[in-house]
């Protein structure tokens, strides 16, 4: 797995026990792992449709440097699903780890349409 990005934890991310709020968190692996898919299909017309399990698996702090890692997993003819597993630089350890989202590339009426890149079934 590569790490694409950083994003440094600052105090308005903190929740009340002066850990990541969580919900920032997944905000910032939707658009992080968002972008990977628009590079990976060719395309700037698709939506979140699935996030699998989301497994916290260590607290992030204040000014800590968070990595993201992504993968493709897998990819349809109007889809791919990716992996994303984000670290602490310092530290190493992980954060979070989520196994599959899905994003679904979409025509001007947003139905499901073929994105720029040919299944890696085909």
């Amino acid at each position: 797995m590569k790490y694409y990005s950083r994003r440094w934890v600052k105090p308005e991310h903190l929740n009340p026990v002066n850990t990541l709020f969580g919900g920032q968190l997944l905000s910032w692996i939707d658009e992080e792992a968002a972008i990977f898919a628009s590079c990976q299909m060719k395309s700037n017309f698709h939506v979140t449709k699935i996030i699998s399990e989301i497994n916290f698996l260590t607290p992030a702090r204040q000014g800590d440097v968070l990595e993201f890692g992504l993968e493709v997993i897998h990819m349809g003819l109007t889809s791919i699903t990716i992996a994303c597993h984000v670290r602490n630089k310092e530290s190493g350890l992980a954060v979070v780890s989520i196994d599959k989202i899905v994003f679904v590339n979409l025509d001007a009426q947003g139905k499901p349409t073929p994105h720029g890149i040919k299944s890696l079934a085909a």
